[in-house]
C-alpha cells in the first residue's frame, strides 16, 4: 500500500543526549520526506550538541562525544533541515510527546520562528499502542517480519517507522489512508504546545494542564495572577511552551485595546 499524500510528510527520528526536551540536545537527526507522488528522499546528520554526551546515552545510541565533536552544531544546520520540513506534515514513533517538541526546541533556540499550527503529526507508535501496545522493534517484527538490527539509529529507526505505517495501512482497514485522519487517530490528547503543558478544554479554549492552575484557563489565570506569566517565562519550560504562552497573552492584550 501507498501512503495517499495530499503533501509531503516527512518521517524522522532524533537520537540525543538525553529525554529532557527543555535542556537536552540533539546528536543525530534523520529525515525521510515522502511525496504525493510517491518519490523519496532522506537525509542524515550527525550534531554536535554543545554539551557533554552522558555515558549511559552512548551506551542506548552508541554516539560518542569524539563522534560528534568536529560535526556541526544544530544551528549550523537549521535552515537546511527547516528548509526540507517546511510546508510539510511530520510523522515519527513517539515523536508526538518527544521528537517534535525537541526539535522545536533546537528550532528555536536557532532563531528560526518553527510553528507547528499547520503541521500534521502521524504517531506510529501511538497507532501500534492503540493496536498492538509493544516497541518499535517489536512492531517492525511484527507488522513487516523483519528484524530492526540497528536500532537507536536515526537513519534505521526512521525507515522503520515508515514501513510499518504502511503495514499498518494494509492490516487494518479501519484506520484511513489520509494524514489529516491518521494525526487525528495517533494523538492522545490535543495540545496548544506538544509538551503537554497547555491543552484544550471542551470548548476549544486553553488551559493550564499543570500545577496548582490545572484545568483553568490560561486567559483568566493570565488576568487573576499576572505574575504567573513571568514565572512561567524564566523557569525551565520548553521555549516553544513558552512561545505559545506568549502568543495568547499577546491576543489577550490586543483584544484590550480594540
Amino acid at each position: 500500500m501507498e501512503l495517499k499524500l495530499s503533501k509531503p510528510i516527512c518521517f524522522f527520528d532524533l537520537e540525543t543526549t538525553g529525554t529532557n526536551v527543555a535542556r537536552d540536545r540533539i546528536v543525530e537527526i534523520s529525515i525521510l520526506k515522502i511525496y504525493p507522488n510517491g518519490n523519496k528522499e532522506s537525509r542524515t546528520w550527525l550534531v554536535n550538541p554543545e554539551m557533554i554526551i552522558p555515558d549511559e546515552v552512548i551506551a542506548v545510541h552508541g554516539i560518542s562525544n569524539e563522534k560528534v565533536e568536529n560535526e556541526p552544531t544544530f544551528k549550523e544546520l537549521a535552515k537546511e533541515i527547516f528548509n526540507i520540513i517546511k510546508d510539510c506534515d511530520l510523522a515519527g514513533f513517539n515523536s508526538d510527546r518527544f521528537d517534535i517538541p525537541l526539535l522545536a526546541e533546537e528550532m528555536l533556540r536557532a532563531d528560526i520562528d518553527f510553528d507547528l499550527k499547520n503541521m500534521l503529526s502521524v504517531d506510529v507508535q501511538t497507532i501500534f499502542h492503540k493496536m498492538e501496545k509493544r516497541t518499535l522493534a517489536a512492531a517492525y517484527k511484527f507488522y513487516c517480519d523483519k528484524d530492526l538490527t540497528d536500532a537507536h539509529s536515526a537513519e534505521a529507526d526512521t525507515t522503520a517507522t515508515y514501513e510499518v505505517l504502511l503495514s499498518q495501512l494494509d492490516r487494518y482497514p479501519e484506520l484511513e489512508n489520509n494524514v489529516k485522519k491518521l494525526a487525528e487517530f495517533s494523538t492522545h490528547r490535543k495540545f496548544a504546545d506538544f509538551a503537554g503543558f497547555i491543552s484544550f478544554n471542551k470548548d476549544d479554549e486553553e488551559i493550564f494542564s499543570f500545577g496548582k492552575h490545572k484545568g483553568k484557563k490560561v486567559l483568566e489565570v493570565l488576568e487573576q495572577e499576572p505574575g504567573y506569566f513571568g514565572w512561567i517565562l524564566n523557569a525551565d519550560f520548553p521555549l516553544y511552551t513558552k512561545k505559545v504562552l506568549t502568543q495568547i497573552k499577546l491576543s489577550q492584550l490586543n483584544n484590550k485595546l480594540s
